[in-house]
């Protein structure tokens, strides 16, 4: 079976400020990646893994300022995991999952000549986080986990499911426009309607048609169909233990229903080592364009990452 590159505007304004490479890995299909900085062994570089069906331009505030804190250079690699993005699908549906995933991270990071990494992930990106952990453990110096845990909530999968199938069977750039915007005003109160714009660039364009096209392969939230309101999934705490190799941030945005507050709770019971921090009135994805959270992931990769190389902070 082919290779299915995917089809995305070529001057789709989510991917203007990130142009991409592509890294080529197992069976062909390809992953795309974005650097800023400078890859060397002065600073360990920040992998940026966004969630389920998200892409790397979720991390653009992010990346951004990454590059006035290292002086221009600080390393930050932004990925698009295949199905997402600028990478290509899957061959199968069945090849999606948080295990392909991570082997595909550390086939990226050996692509790039990067040998230690500190992981920032958001969401799916984060259990990708955790198994790259328990099955690389030295590549790993530090782990940032927003929005993310060992404990999947059922609830937030139906609403992303539903609030998709809404949006995709709109009609009219209009409709599809107004539709987003109620959706996400809910995750982002106060947010003005042109930032709320901006977020719909990041997972979807809109085609001559007036139809939304999500910038992912449907058959991921076509993965998700059998889960319920209620259900009650697999807790993974083994997963999250497998962090215990490094320094570890745990992030959760007030509003989201990916992760629910007395998992966060747990975690950060289970590692009171972890620095622990609440982004106030916004869910998920976080927006990452606040000054406090800002400043407090930069330090903590600053600090991990001089720990690491055995300098001053």
């Amino acid at each position: 079976m082919a290779t299915m590159p995917r089809t995305v505007p070529t001057d789709h304004p989510a991917f203007a400020p990130l142009p991409a490479t592509h890294v080529v890995l197992a069976g062909g299909v390809r992953a795309a990646v974005h650097v800023s900085g400078q890859l060397s062994g002065r600073r360990l570089p920040v992998i940026c893994i966004p969630g389920y069906q998200r892409n790397m331009s979720d991390f653009t505030e992010f990346a951004a300022y990454f590059r006035r804190v290292g002086g221009g250079d600080w390393p930050v690699v932004l990925l698009d995991l295949p199905g997402r993005g600028r990478a290509d699908d899957r061959k199968r549906s069945g090849d999606y999952g948080s295990l392909a995933d991570a082997v595909d991270v550390a086939s990226v990071l050996a692509a790039l000549g990067i040998g230690r990494v500190i992981v920032l992930g958001q969401g799916h990106g984060g259990q990708v986080a955790m198994t790259l952990a328990a099955r690389h453990p030295l590549l790993i110096v530090g782990t940032i986990l927003l929005d993310s845990g060992p404990v999947t909530d059922s609830r937030g999968i139906v609403r992303l499911r539903s609030n998709l199938a809404h949006v995709e069977a709109l009609r009219g750039a209009k409709a599809v426009t107004a539709g987003f915007r109620r959706i996400l005003g809910g995750d982002y109160p106060g947010l003005p309607d042109d930032r709320l714009d901006t977020l719909i660039g990041r997972n979807h364009f809109i085609d001559r048609r007036g139809r939304a096209r999500p910038l992912y392969d449907q058959r991921l939230i076509d993965a998700l169909a059998s889960i319920n309101f209620d259900d009650v999934l697999m807790a993974q705490w083994p997963m999250f233990d497998a962090l215990t190799c490094a320094p570890l941030m745990l992030l959760r945005t007030q509003l989201t229903d990916q992760l629910r507050r007395e998992t966060f709770d747990e975690m950060t019971r289970r590692r009171p080592d972890a620095v622990a921090l609440t982004i106030a009135g916004q869910g998920s994805p976080a927006l990452f364009d606040q000054r406090e959270e800002i400043e407090a992931v930069a330090e903590f990769v600053l600090q991990t990452s001089a720990r690491a190389l055995g300098r001053a902070a």
